[in-house]
């Protein structure tokens, strides 16, 4: 533009570091291989790790505070500045993390593992590991299919009045705001699901919206929750419970005959509309246990991946009453285990844990050396899951009598048996293995995608870069 001075050339940028340039991994390694000596990752050694967008696992120590100061920045300022180089190159590839193996050599010659995702493979637990091996597409372990048993008796509890709630939430929230019925419609027609009476009143009452409330706390000080708005209803069915499978598939649905609540993950009943203000979902139950009432009110904790605690009996007792204990909702008489834990703490042997319910047998360790069989559990229809520490079967091609497992999880030894074998059950839908103490991660990851070929599932990529670190 006429009148303005020319523009002084703007200096190069320096290219952005890329994921796959050894380069970009020194700083990290660098600060690895200078790790104390006891470590693994003295020089000559091999280390491992795992950066993500979000955190990292590395085996560093920090130093500690100077005395009568708190920890400063500058004291871990080389191991941030190391990993920000990383994840900026993590964002740049579109991923979110990356674990790796170096083998560092006395003089500094690198050679660097990158260890990338599979779609078929979860995270493993912080370190270079592998997670779960979903051996079929969009699987789901057991208890995330069940449905809930049918409740066509089941009746409101007396305590249930919406003329009684409306009145009482009118009168706790003078001049709030309320949904019209085209907006409580509207919310039906999302979720798929008509709005219980009781529901609808405290709607008519409040739409919830944040911009309505005086005072943010009003709306648990009326309610005994904290109120979701009427758009953000949702159905807790099992999607909306999220597990890895290592740890859903050990999990059972048990509902006992004097249950209140079904011991499901989800249901299509259960309409969440409030949160107890620590993560766990309050919930209107359509779907009611045994000894339940449709329209109960339970509590969805976030912590846990079955069930369902019982808060009030309707949505009036919650709102009239605003009950402060939670009452559970699990057995009051004795049921065989679905899921037996063979271990120091648990059942003393596989033949104590067999039974025709079993679904889960866990087995960890009891005495140095003992060993287990599985002749006891053969046949057993229900039983599905199969976790065995290492080191602890006496014959691991018995596996292969359990055809009707979907998820085995065992040490690397195991798994060598039954893949040179051609033993490996074929109606699994996912497996891990088990890994504990520091093994080399990297033929971890080989047996991982053995495993993963019988499927024809997509591999966990590795990538070999090799460089300098220096003296």
């Amino acid at each position: 533009m006429p009148g303005q001075p020319p523009q002084p050339p703007q200096p190069p940028q320096p290219p952005q570091p890329s994921l796959h340039d050894f380069a970009t991994w020194a700083p990290v390694l660098r600060l690895l291989r200078a790790a104390p000596a006891e470590r693994p990752a003295a020089p000559g050694g091999q280390v491992s790790g795992r950066i993500g967008l979000f955190g990292w696992s590395l085996r560093l120590s920090r130093p500690g505070p100077r005395p009568g100061q708190a920890a400063q920045l500058e004291d871990t300022q080389d191991e941030f500045d190391a990993v920000r180089r990383v994840q900026e190159a993590l964002t740049d590839a579109g991923t979110d993390d990356m674990a790796f193996v170096a083998e560092i050599g006395p003089e500094g010659r690198t050679v660097l593992h990158l260890i990338g995702r599979s779609p078929a493979v979860t995270p493993g637990l912080g370190g270079p590991h592998p997670g779960a091996l979903v051996l079929v597409e969009d699987a789901v372990p057991e208890p995330w299919r069940r449905l809930p048993d049918p409740v066509p008796d089941a009746r409101p509890h007396p305590s249930a009045d919406p003329a009684l709630l409306e009145r009482t939430l009118r009168e706790r929230l003078p001049g709030a705001v309320g949904a019209t019925e085209a907006e409580l419609a509207g919310a039906e027609a999302r979720l798929g699901v008509p709005l219980p009476g009781e529901l609808r009143a405290l709607y008519r009452v409040t739409r919830a919206r944040w911009e309505d409330w005086v005072d943010p706390e009003d709306g648990y000080a009326a309610a005994g929750c904290e109120l979701f708005p009427l758009d953000e209803l949702y159905v807790a069915e099992a999607a909306t419970r999220r597990a890895d499978w290592r740890f859903a598939a050990k999990d059972a649905v048990v509902t006992p005959p004097d249950a209140a609540v079904q011991g499901l993950v989800g249901s299509p009943g259960w309409i969440v509309f409030g949160d107890n203000g620590g993560g766990d979902r309050i919930a209107v139950d359509l779907t009611p246990g045994p000894c339940g009432h449709l329209g109960q009110i339970i509590m969805i904790g976030h912590a846990d991946h079955t069930g369902a605690d019982l808060l009030a009996d309707s949505l009036t007792d919650l709102v009239v009453n605003l009950p402060e204990d939670v009452r559970r909702s699990g057995a009051t008489g004795h049921l065989p285990p679905a899921v037996a834990y063979v271990n120091h703490r648990g059942v003393a042997g596989v033949e104590e844990a067999a039974h025709p319910d079993l679904e889960v047998l866990s087995i960890g360790v009891v005495e140095e050396g003992r060993r287990f069989g599985l002749a006891a559990v053969t046949g057993l229809s229900r039983l599905r899951t199969l976790s065995a520490y290492p080191d602890t079967l006496a014959d691991p091609l018995e596996i292969a009598k359990l055809t009707g497992l979907e998820f085995l999880e065992l040490g690397p030894e195991d798994w060598r048996v039954l893949l040179d074998a051609s033993a490996v059950p074929r109606g699994l839908a996912a497996a891990a293995v088990e890994v504990h103490g520091s093994r080399p991660p990297l033929p971890v990851v080989a047996l991982a995608n053995e495993i993963l070929a019988l499927w024809n599932r997509p591999l966990i990529p590795v990538t070999v870069l090799e460089g300098e670190l220096g003296q």
